[in-house]
């Protein structure tokens, strides 16, 4: 303006270069929303990055290699092993726990819903104290854990200190009470609001490292968010469940629903039996309601077995190593003549005879891999028997049962099978395992298809110098906890890695177990292992460390009669527990092993109350209880 004022001329100079100036002002200001705009996309691409892969540079690595051997490096120190151990949940057909062939991605989405599952996971309970204890009083055996002569396992204050002194422990075990983590079950039990840690205790300076980043960083070495549910609250929860499970009603009826209905009535008013040893007696929740049970099966049902369905996929069962349950159990239903019947209209309950072994092993070989080819594939499969039989649609899938003991089996069939019975080895009760509806698989390690019953039995209680034994893979996050804890700190505690798998490592590993008092069945991955049935085998009491693992047969056994559950957090007082049980009540668990292993024993002829038949009892014994009357 100054200028203008004093020259006309300069004036008009300055006018002239207006449009100039201003096209490189907005030069200027284009460039710099330019840059602000690279930066603020660089700055969203490494937090997408940071998102996805998290943990990638840091030092912890927990790698499969395709020759099987296992590395787990902690900063400095590293510890390697070969995989190929004795221990037989941790190698799977000649593979690791993990699925090699899925991409890190997939196991990190993989392991993300599954922890939003289990934070989502509250026990619910659908019945009152009172109820349950009226329940109780009319079954024959004595519920752990269940309620006082009052009605309530709380004070009367409702709430009970945490308190894990011997004597405490030594009171509940010798009441024949749960042992799993007394205290804590009782805080459960009474105040529903238990505190978890978020990250395993560990040392400083020991293979398994403090720094919670690096723990946080391999999913199977991070402890799940979760309340865990105690063995007392299940049993409360099967009772509620056979009141709440009811199938939908049928489109239409026949006389197969009168049957079921007839044998429901009958065992529940089965009479006592008398004639029985005490101790055979107490395995069970309810013997003479079992015994009934069992005896109406024999006589009443029938199974339709599908013939749809193409091999390897269907029809071709895998005999051998930890997922045998499911193919032993396939190989002998399609065989049998007692109850299976070729006329569907004759049958009270329809197997569907697919292996969820085969099923991932034959997709991934066709490179589909992921969860959702494996559950359109089950989908097309339900959709071929829907349109061809109308059995299916009569319940939408109540009355049919599938047997699977993969890892992934729960989660393949929640939504395709969620109403029908599912017998599963990895029964987690925070991942949509139904008490009541569902059937716990035992996990058998089959290491002979011609001699399944090869090596079993033990050393007698007098024999057994080694208070406990665990030797296995450090995979998942309870394992190496317990190896902090117990590795070489106790000459009576025999708890160890991986044990070659040589002949003489298999060996050596089965005189362990058959000379010890306790064998520590902790869970991998998943909440199954074969430890428990090994245990039974060898006569060693099994003490399962695996919170919210549904052990098998749970309808019809009182495990707590002949086995251990401690909470995973009870693992650094895991000795002062074994050691305040006592020795009566010690030598009663052990004795009642010798008689429940001929329920988990399998026979290339079935037997009767074997491992075949209990599997297909639990299936029928939960299918009569879901019928309406």
């Amino acid at each position: 303006m100054l200028s203008c004022l004093l020259s006309s001329e300069s004036c008009i100079v300055n006018s002239s270069l207006l449009p100039e100036l201003m096209e490189t002002r907005l030069r200027d200001v284009n460039v710099k929303q330019l840059v602000s705009f690279v930066a603020i996309l660089t700055a969203f691409l490494s937090l997408l990055h940071l998102l996805t892969n998290p943990y990638g540079n840091y030092s912890l690595i927990l790698s499969h290699a395709n020759d099987g051997l296992v590395s787990l490096a902690t900063g400095s120190k590293a510890f390697s092993n070969n995989s190929k151990l004795a221990d037989s949940d941790t190698i799977r057909d000649g593979k690791g726990d993990r699925d090699d062939n899925f991409s890190s991605d997939d196991m990190r989405q993989k392991d993300a819903e599954l922890e939003t599952e289990e934070k989502k996971f509250v026990p619910r309970i659908h019945i009152s104290e009172r109820k349950a204890c009226e329940l109780r009083d009319r079954s024959e055996t004595d519920f752990a854990g269940g309620c006082s002569p009052e009605g309530s396992a709380c004070n009367q204050q409702g709430t009970i200190s945490k308190q894990t002194s011997v004597l405490t422990l030594d009171h509940k075990l010798g009441s024949g009470e749960s042992v799993l983590s007394v205290a804590t079950n009782l805080s459960l039990a009474c105040n529903n609001a238990p505190k978890f840690k978020d990250t395993d205790l560990v040392q400083d300076g020991s293979l398994f490292s403090t720094d919670t980043s690096l723990r946080s960083g391999n999913p199977s070495l991070r402890k799940r968010v979760g309340q865990a549910m105690s063995i007392a609250q299940m049993n409360s929860l099967l009772l509620s469940n056979y009141v709440v499970i009811k199938s939908k009603r049928p489109r239409w009826s026949s006389l197969r629903d009168q049957e079921l209905e007839d044998a429901k009535f009958q065992i529940e008013k089965a009479p006592l039996q008398r004639n029985i040893s005490g101790v055979h007696f107490s395995l069970f929740r309810n013997y003479s309601m079992f015994k009934r049970s069992y005896e109406l099966m024999e006589s009443t049902l029938k199974v339709y077995v599908y013939r749809e369905g193409e091999k390897p996929i269907f029809h071709l069962p895998y005999m051998r190593g930890i997922y045998a349950s499911e193919g032993w159990f396939m190989k002998l239903m399609e065989r049998n003549k007692q109850f299976v019947v070729k006329d569907p209209k004759k049958a009270h309950l329809f197997y569907l005879p697919f292996s969820s072994v085969k099923l991932r092993h034959a997709l991934n070989g066709s490179g589909f891999v992921s969860q959702k080819n494996m559950e359109n594939h089950l989908k097309n499969y339900v959709d071929i028997i829907a349109t061809k039989y109308r059995f299916w649609r009569k319940r939408g899938g109540a009355d049919h049962f599938l047997v699977a003991c993969h890892d992934w089996a729960p989660r393949l069939s929640r939504n395709i099978f969620g109403s029908s019975i599912r017998v599963l080895c990895n029964s987690n009760i925070a991942r949509g395992f139904k008490i009541g509806k569902d059937v716990s698989l035992p996990v058998t390690y089959v290491r002979s298809a011609e001699n399944p019953l090869k090596d079993i039995g033990g050393n007698l209680p007098s024999n057994r110098p080694i208070l406990a034994f665990f030797a296995g893979g450090l995979h998942g996050y309870v394992r190496p906890l317990l190896l902090q804890y117990w590795h070489n700190k106790e000459p009576d505690m025999k708890i160890m890695g991986p044990m070659p798998r040589d002949i003489e490592g298999k060996a050596r590993y089965r005189e362990f177990m058959k000379s010890s008092k306790y064998c520590i069945c902790a869970k991998g991955y998943e909440v199954h292992t074969p430890r428990v049935v090994e245990s039974i085998y060898y006569g060693c009491v099994p003490v399962v460390i695996s919170d919210n693992y549904v052990p098998p047969f749970f309808e019809v056994f009182n495990w707590e009669s002949f086995a251990l559950f401690i909470l995973e957090d009870d693992i650094p007082n895991l000795r002062n527990i074994l050691l305040s049980v006592p020795r009566d009540r010690y030598m009663m668990m052990q004795s009642r092993l010798k008689i429940v292993r001929q329920y988990f024993l399998w026979h290339k002829i079935p037997e009767k109350y074997d491992l075949f038949h209990m599997i297909l009892h639990s299936v029928w014994y939960n299918r009569v209880f879901q019928v309406s009357s």
